[in-house]
């Protein structure tokens, strides 16, 4: 039986003292046409919040259930980082060695000084192909990755920093030649069967039927946000991208760190808070030293793609503008129609928010605004 917004009833866990949590999320659903979401908050390493409700279709037929997942699209570059910060607490590379030192071939037209933490901040000047491209030539993964490192860069490298989600298929062919495994295994591995968050780089078909659905108003488009004005914004969408493309098989197979991660709330939250915390078993993704590098400021300045201000760490956005709350040492990321995880180490707090209905909002998306503010409320 169809589920109108107003039959929405949470699931889920809500401690004592964090109500506004669940208020916040419910006013999402009764208020701003949520469709299904879930939503989870840490607080001093434990979990406080993890609600989930509403459906996982846009005809409202199937329930949202504790362990739907949904595509989180460019939230999945938050992912990407705490990838890089493991291999950096690992000792084995640094986010100022040369991505060149571990392809040499990177450094063909003028890009041999660009370093992890540039390439990381979108400081590559790569932000899409130069020349006509499909999404066959997108996710053909190492082939697509040699396209890439042999274009010229749009600007020079480590001048400005332009937004793209290239950077997946440059960063995932830097980490295997570093560490040996793609980030789609790496997070396989680690993240997932080791750490046990549920989080993937594209969907494997054994999780398919637990996959929500994705929908958006009508039109809805990447270059309502991205406009096509210079020769970057344009590679940018080469190729183009649409709502629908999560559904595919040709997406979900692919390698491609920078929107194909699937998740819930839970997973995000869980994965920023362990870059904070230790959990349970006295293991944490990676250490202060290396969260510390992580998040240092790479880039603060006028994103030539997105024309906005932008302060990049290395795969995170930082807190300049107020994303992740009041405090300057948050960071994270969000995804295009709303997905979003981030960790404030000030305020000792990781959250997550996934969901299925789309907004051209971004940042003043009024669904992710309330959720965010409710946390400092208290």
């Amino acid at each position: 039986m169809a589920m109108n917004p107003g039959d929405v009833v949470l699931r889920g866990h809500c401690a004592p003292g964090y109500e506004r949590l669940r208020d916040a999320f419910l006013r999402n659903f009764r208020e701003h046409g949520e469709i299904g979401a879930s939503y989870a908050v840490i607080a001093g390493g434990e979990l406080v919040a993890d609600l989930w409700g509403g459906s996982k279709d846009a005809e409202r037929t199937a329930p949202w259930a504790a362990d739907t997942l949904a595509c989180v699209w460019s939230a999945s570059k938050g992912v990407a980082g705490a990838c890089f910060a493991m291999l950096v607490d690992r000792d084995l590379a640094s986010y100022d060695d040369k991505v060149s030192r571990y392809w040499p071939e990177f450094a063909a037209q003028g890009k041999g000084d660009l370093t992890i933490g540039m390439l990381l901040s979108h400081q590559a000047g790569i932000t899409g192909f130069d020349t006509p491209a499909t999404l066959e030539d997108l996710f053909a993964g190492e082939k697509a990755a040699q396209r890439l490192a042999a274009q010229k860069p749009f600007w020079e490298p480590g001048t400005a920093s332009g937004y793209s989600n290239v950077v997946a298929v440059l960063a995932t062919a830097l980490f295997e030649r570093i560490e040996g495994r793609s980030i789609k295994r790496f997070v396989s591995d680690e993240l997932k069967h080791s750490f046990g968050l549920d989080i993937s780089v594209g969907l494997d078909p054994d999780d398919r039927l637990r996959a929500a659905e994705l929908a958006a108003p009508e039109g809805m488009d990447p270059a309502t946000t991205v406009p096509l004005h210079n020769e970057a914004q344009r590679a940018m969408h080469n190729p183009p991208m649409t709502v629908k493309l999560p559904s595919t098989p040709e997406f979900q197979a692919a390698d491609f760190a920078a929107a194909n991660c699937f998740t819930s709330a839970r997973g995000l939250a869980e994965m920023y808070g362990l870059l904070l915390h230790a959990g349970r078993d006295g293991r944490r993704l990676a250490g202060p030293a290396a969260v510390a590098e992580a998040t240092k400021c790479r880039f603060d300045g006028l994103d030539v793609v997105r024309g906005i201000r932008r302060t990049w760490a290395a795969g995170f956005l930082l807190n300049e503008e107020g994303a992740w709350g009041p405090n300057k040492a948050a960071f994270g990321h969000g995804g295009w129609g709303g997905a979003f995880g981030f960790a404030d180490p000030t305020a000792d707090i990781a959250a997550g928010y996934v969901m299925n209905w789309m907004s051209d909002e971004m940042d003043l998306n009024p669904r992710r605004l309330g959720l965010i503010e409710a946390i400092y409320q208290g």
